[in-house]
């Protein structure tokens, strides 16, 4: 534990762990701080979610993704006490910060990660313009090269001009469906 005194107030605070073990390192240190009575020195722990649209099976799914994969963010008050706590949780790898200090997170950067959190429909993301040439990733027209005549940015949705036997054929695809080349 560092020597210089922390303030005690409660803050924010990134910890660092084996990544795949986000949930688990939550769930451990919530029953560390239930079974060592450490509830008045840590507030809350929090794995950072956001849901995202991706294609699987050629079917639209909302899957909900860590933003910071290897990361955990704890609200505590840093003593020796609760320091200890937290780094000797099982796959804890230490506290994000200079050298031993744990360094808190800004109250700007919590509200706007637990506001992305918050966010219920998944954004569609489409980084396409008309004109643009694409391949096709997925569905019946895989690996077939076109163009973007049109965007849907609503419903993330794209139509594609394929050229079948010597004409263009426009095709709807969802914006996931196809890659720039």
């Amino acid at each position: 534990m560092p020597k210089q005194r922390l303030p005690q107030e409660k803050n924010w605070y990134v910890i660092h762990t084996y990544s795949g073990y986000e949930d688990a390192v939550a769930k451990n240190l919530k029953q560390r701080i239930e079974s060592l009575d450490m509830d008045d020195k840590i507030f809350n722990v929090l794995v950072p979610k956001e849901k995202k649209i991706k294609i699987k099976d050629g079917k639209r799914k909302v899957v909900e993704e860590k933003i910071y994969p290897g990361y955990v963010l704890v609200e505590m008050i840093v003593t020796d006490d609760s320091w200890y706590v937290v780094r000797n949780t099982p796959n804890v790898t230490g506290f994000v910060g200079a050298g031993t200090t744990p360094v808190p997170v800004s109250k700007e950067e919590i509200d706007i990660l637990k506001k992305r959190m918050g966010v219920e429909e998944p954004q569609y993301k489409i980084e396409f313009e008309i004109g643009d040439p694409v391949k096709i990733t997925d569905g019946p027209f895989k690996d077939f090269d076109g163009k973007v005549s049109e965007i849907d940015a609503e419903k993330g949705k794209v139509k594609v001009l394929v050229n079948m036997f010597g004409r263009d054929t426009p095709v709807e695809l969802d914006s996931l469906q196809i890659k720039k080349i």
